[in-house]
Order: C-alpha cells, then sequence, then structure tokens
C-alpha cells in the first residue's frame, strides 16, 4: 500500500483535461466532449473545472428545454 501512495497523480481539479474529468466521473470522454458544445465552461488552455462543470450539468434547464420534459419528451 505504501508502494501506491508513492506513485499518487495529483490532478488539480480546478484544470483538468476533458479526457480527466471523463475519467474521473467514469463516463465516456465523447459524453465530456458534447457538453463542451453545449457550453460548459472552460479555461482559455482548455482544461475545465470541476466545480463549474459540476454547477453547470446541476444547472435549470431553459425554459425551452423544460416546457419539452413537460411534454414527456
Amino acid at each position: 500500500m505504501d508502494a501506491d501512495r508513492e506513485n499518487v497523480v495529483r490532478a488539480n481539479p480546478a484544470a483538468l483535461t476533458p479526457a480527466d474529468v471523463a475519467r474521473l466521473l467514469g463516463v465516456a470522454e465523447d459524453v465530456v466532449q458534447k457538453h463542451l458544445a453545449e457550453g460548459v465552461p472552460r479555461a482559455a488552455d482548455g482544461t475545465m473545472n470541476l466545480v463549474h462543470y459540476a454547477a453547470w450539468l446541476n444547472r435549470e434547464p431553459p425554459d425551452d428545454r423544460r416546457a419539452g420534459l413537460a411534454d414527456g419528451d
């Protein structure tokens, strides 16, 4: 177990690549890329803040999407 502690890679949750985010969340990278195309905030260098991504995922949907969900779509 001590060997595992020595090989720990430290990640900055405020500056992760989309591939890192996908790996941490256990989703396919194309899901994260789709969200980026839909407007997930990211830094100028292309990295993502995990807290900002979580907030984006939990935002209120736009009115037109909310109306579609009410109709059972």
